[in-house]
């Protein structure tokens, strides 16, 4: 099995792709609700959260308050990176989770929906391919403004705020177009998990798992034969 890491941008339709992928029975971690998960009240992200920021970081159902805990953290690299620390390695434990999941159940490949893929870069290393839902940055102000109802300046900030699609683009070893009809678009995805299918990149992994199963199984089998006296 390998990792394929997908991406985009704000209005650009990724969440439409990851649909796609999905009704074309792909598996898909979407490290967004990871994280939203792994921050729930019982779990130790919450805890030390907690123990960081306050009581004032807490909604009256014991839940992480994300406005507030994200006003904390604007513009403070230093308060932005503690909470990466506590939240990050639980994140990635749920992945790894989750993945094996999936490993177990004879995918050959598996989608981690990372919204923050090139900018962190922290995930890259473990991606075989990498994936970004593109469009032209008219058509992206456009679809933004209509489907959030926003102004234009308001709309140009938040897309200013990303890391442009160009750039996303230029580093991604695949990039779907989802500039213009939709059909086109999906048409892509479809290429693309039929590629994805087909290659054996997944074999390397697997094979050496089953060797170290088969090694496993041979050596408690000689131990019961040898080291148990017969009946």
């Amino acid at each position: 099995m390998f990792l394929v890491g997908l991406t985009g941008g704000i209005a650009s339709g990724k969440s439409s792709v990851i649909q796609v992928f999905q009704q074309l029975g792909c598996a898909v971690v979407d490290v967004d609700v990871i994280a939203r998960h792994v921050v729930q009240p019982g779990y130790p992200a919450h805890r030390r959260i907690v123990e960081t920021f306050g009581t004032e970081v807490l909604l009256e159902n014991g839940d992480i308050n994300r406005k507030v805990l994200g006003d904390l953290i604007f513009n403070q690299p230093d308060r932005r990176q503690l909470l990466n620390a506590i939240t990050h390695p639980e994140i990635q434990k749920e992945m790894m989770k989750e993945t094996f999941k999936y490993f177990l159940r004879g995918y050959r490949y598996v989608i981690l929906d990372i919204p923050l893929l090139f900018e962190t870069k922290k995930l890259l290393k473990y991606m075989k391919h990498t994936v970004v839902v593109y469009c032209d940055r008219d058509t992206q102000l456009v679809r933004l403004m209509r489907r959030n109802n926003l102004n234009r300046e308001d709309a140009e900030a938040r897309i200013n705020a990303q890391l442009p699609l160009t750039e996303k683009a230029r580093m991604a070893r695949h990039v779907l177009d989802n500039s213009g009809e939709w059909s086109i678009t999906k048409g892509q995805v479809i290429l693309l998990h039929a590629e994805l299918e087909r290659s054996l990149e997944y074999l390397p992994l697997r094979l050496g798992v089953l060797t170290g199963l088969a090694g496993i199984v041979s050596l408690l089998y000689l131990l019961t034969r040898y080291l148990l006296p017969y009946p």
